[in-house]
Order: C-alpha cells, then sequence, then structure tokens
C-alpha cells in the first residue's frame, strides 16, 4: 500500500521529520501496545476505576485533548513527569533492530528529527533499539513542546522555530492523519504511515481519519522502501 514516489518532488527537501510511535517503528512490533496497557493501568489507579472503564476515559482523553497525558492534566492536574516516567517503563527489546531502516535513513540529505507526543528518554530508546539513534539532529518531545500535544499547532510553531525549518522545504512522516494537517498548512509534504496488511484490528493504535485525507500527500506501509525510492537507491 504504497503510493510510489517521484524522487524529483523531494529533490528541494532539506528537514526530514519523523513521528516515533507506529511510524519509525511498526505497529506489529508492540512496543506501542505495552505503553497503552501501562496508560489504561496509570488512569486506573489514578481515579480508583475498574480497567475496562479506565480504558474507555484513556481513549476519550485521547480523542478530546490530543493524547491522554494533555487530558489527565487538564481534568486531574497529574504530574507530567510522573505520567511519562511510569507510562514509558517498558521493554524496548520487543522492538527488533531495523538495518534496511538505518540504510535509507542514513542516505537522506540533510537533517533528520524525530517529533513526537512521548517523552524524550522513550524516543532515545526506541531509536537506539531500532539502530537509528545516531542519524537525527534531535527529538522534539512533548516536554520540549510545552506539553502541548501534535495536533496543536503550538507545537508545530515551537519546532519550526527552534530548528528554523521551512515548512515547503520539509517533509514529515506520521501515523495519524489529523496529526499532517497543520504540517500541510505550513507547507510541508505530507506522508502517512499504515500498518502493512491494515485491518480493523488496528483501530486502537491507529485512526484512518477518513476525512482528513486531503492532509496527505502519500501513503505507505513500508518506510524504508519508500525513503529508498525518493533517493533513488
Amino acid at each position: 500500500m504504497t503510493n510510489q514516489p517521484d524522487p524529483s518532488r523531494f529533490a528541494h527537501v532539506t528537514d526530514w521529520v519523523f513521528d516515533l510511535d507506529n511510524t519509525l517503528y511498526p505497529p506489529e512490533s508492540n512496543l506501542f501496545s505495552q505503553i497503552d496497557v501501562r496508560m489504561t493501568t496509570y488512569v486506573s489507579e489514578l481515579l480508583k476505576l475498574p480497567r475496562e472503564e479506565a480504558r474507555e476515559l484513556q481513549k476519550e482523553l485521547f480523542r478530546s485533548h490530543g493524547t491522554t497525558l494533555r487530558g489527565l492534566m487538564d481534568r486531574y492536574e497529574v504530574d507530567p513527569d510522573d505520567f511519562l516516567e511510569k507510562v514509558h517503563d517498558i521493554d524496548y527489546s520487543w522492538l527488533k533492530p531495523n538495518p534496511a531502516l538505518k540504510e535509507a535513513i542514513e542516505a537522506l540529505p540533510g537533517r533528520k528529527f524525530i517529533f513526537t507526543n512521548g517523552s524524550r528518554r522513550h524516543a532515545e530508546s526506541a531509536a537506539r533499539q531500532l539502530g537509528v539513534s545516531d542519524h537525527f539532529e534531535d527529538i522534539f518531545d512533548i516536554v520540549a513542546a510545552g506539553l502541548q500535544p501534535k495536533p496543536a499547532k503550538e507545537s508545530y510553531d515551537l519546532f519550526v522555530s527552534l530548528h528554523e525549518i521551512v515548512g515547503p522545504n520539509a517533509v514529515m512522516f506520521e501515523d495519524i492523519a489529523r496529526n499532517l494537517r497543520i504540517p500541510k498548512e505550513l507547507g510541508m509534504t505530507t506522508v502517512l504511515i499504515v500498518p502493512q496488511n491494515f485491518g480493523p484490528t488496528y483501530s486502537d493504535i491507529w485512526e484512518r481519519d477518513p476525512e482528513q485525507d486531503d492532509e496527505v500527500d502519500y501513503v505507505t506501509d513500508d518506510l524504508p522502501k519508500f525513503l529508498r525510492a525518493v533517493t533513488g537507491s
């Protein structure tokens, strides 16, 4: 499931921006599923709710506030450091090194960034396990974003200002379409990452957002292959 990219449409790109969870690594790695379970546990213990009710609230907060954390902060004054530490206390050995991704990212001309709604520690751990940590200029995490998660415009404004990114010279890779709306408005090329053999079993961790298809220039279920096509390698 890939819109074959025309390398000439990427020849001007100087900045490559990647989401982390379910983008640099695929959903089937089950890494984010560990975080998802820990978030449910956090909500359940915080509010003394049965797990089923806690999970429903967790997902409602995600939909209404952009992240579960932002919702918990706004409604329950949760300490973000405590939340981030506990939900990212996971086993990264589930994530396998990806030499193909490493080579594809290394071949990209210009700067590369990770832009995540998670924590820097989580991004560093995941990137290290994938084998790609040496190839990124910076990790822009939820703390750097002032705890304003994507798709909040303030988050993108802080990111592009910090790194002096010119929208038309950048491309952003994301697994959630609504998170590509602001990048599209900024002039970035947008690429939506979807699971291989996409099916309804992924509905909890990946949102189709069909009403926002106009925000998406390309769709791929194979990031290394897409990047190789972009560079003609």
